[in-house]
Order: C-alpha cells, then structure tokens, then sequence
C-alpha cells in the first residue's frame, strides 16, 4: 500500500511547512461529504497516531489513517497551476466516480 507525491507536490508541502514553521508532513485523509458520497481532506501534521502510516516521496511526509488508506491505496498527489488557480489534484485509482465539481468522488 502506497500513496505517493510528485515532485511540484512535494516541493509544495516543503515550502508550507517552511513558511508555518513547523510540521512532520501532509496528512490526507477520506471524509464522508460532497455529491458522491467521499472529499479529501488535508492537514499539516506535527504529530503521528499510533494507527498511521507514513509515506516519503521525494523527502516529504504524507500520514494516512488506517481508516482512509483502502480508499487511498495507490494515489498520487500532484500540485497544478491553471491559470490562475493552483491545487492539489489527486489521482486516485480506487475513485470509481467523480463529482463534475471535482470535490468528491465514490470508490
């Protein structure tokens, strides 16, 4: 089981936690919201749970809970610019269906 970064995604998070100071890494995780059913949800992380696990790609971090790591197995992080806009795009391939609004998906 493997969730991993690209490089502009873990060059992201680096220059992050530089500018907050502080932290261990990226935490992703799996909530129920949104029109199909699960959204992703990020957080900087100072701490580990003793149910996590832990992920390094590209000498960045990236915390998942046991919990949210079956319907994360395989994905990757990428950290786009369009236009204006930039974010985190996530390619996960246990995602069976994505909200038109790209927030959510269903596994």
């Amino acid at each position: 089981m493997a969730v991993s970064l690209t490089p502009a995604a873990a060059r992201h998070v680096e220059k992050s936690l530089t500018k907050r100071g502080s932290g261990l890494g990226l935490r992703l995780a799996v909530k129920t919201s949104g029109c199909s059913g699960f959204a992703y949800a990020l957080e900087f992380v100072d701490s580990v749970n003793p149910d996590d696990e832990c992920f390094e790609t590209h000498g960045m971090k990236v915390i998942v809970d046991a919990r949210s790591l079956g319907m994360l197995d395989g994905t990757e992080l990428d950290f786009v610019r369009e236009g204006l806009n930039e974010g985190f795009k996530f390619s996960n391939p246990n995602a069976k269906a994505n909200c038109g609004c790209g927030e959510s998906f269903a596994v």
